[in-house]
């Protein structure tokens, strides 16, 4: 299957790795990154729960926050926790510098208009990747 073909591919929001990429990240690389992210630069864990089941969920992520807004670039396309997220309205994310409340969170699509400040990495993958942008209450 090619990423075009891929369920998360959605329109705004284009899986720009190639599915095997992403198996291999959820399969072995997640799990050899969780011990250290604290200590790698920009990872946080988004925490969330499942919009059907309920069911808590953590999931690490590379976020860049400027002020009082935080964006993720969904490399990945529109995953199950982005789309968790956006249901629920809410998500905690835990860096290094504590848990921040994310709260309004929304779709930047890629290649469109970019009407907030952003943090400069965020704004130079908007180019080709969808972000997820919130707010920190």
């Amino acid at each position: 299957m090619r990423a075009a073909e891929h369920p998360n591919n959605a329109p705004g929001v284009p899986m720009i790795f190639p599915p095997w990429l992403e198996n291999l990240q959820v399969k072995y690389l997640n799990k050899m990154v969780r011990p250290f992210w604290r200590v790698l630069p920009g990872m946080a864990v988004i925490k969330h729960r499942g919009r059907k089941s309920g069911k808590p969920y953590e999931t690490i992520i590379t976020a860049y926050r400027k002020g009082g807004i935080v964006a993720i670039a969904l490399a990945h396309g529109k995953t199950d926790w982005v789309k968790n997220v956006l249901a629920a309205g809410e998500a905690e994310l835990q860096c290094r510098r504590g848990v921040l409340k994310l709260t309004n969170p929304r779709i930047v699509p890629a290649g469109g208009e970019i009407t907030e400040e952003l943090p400069w990495p965020a704004k130079a993958q908007a180019r080709r990747v969808g972000l997820l942008v919130a707010d920190v209450a």
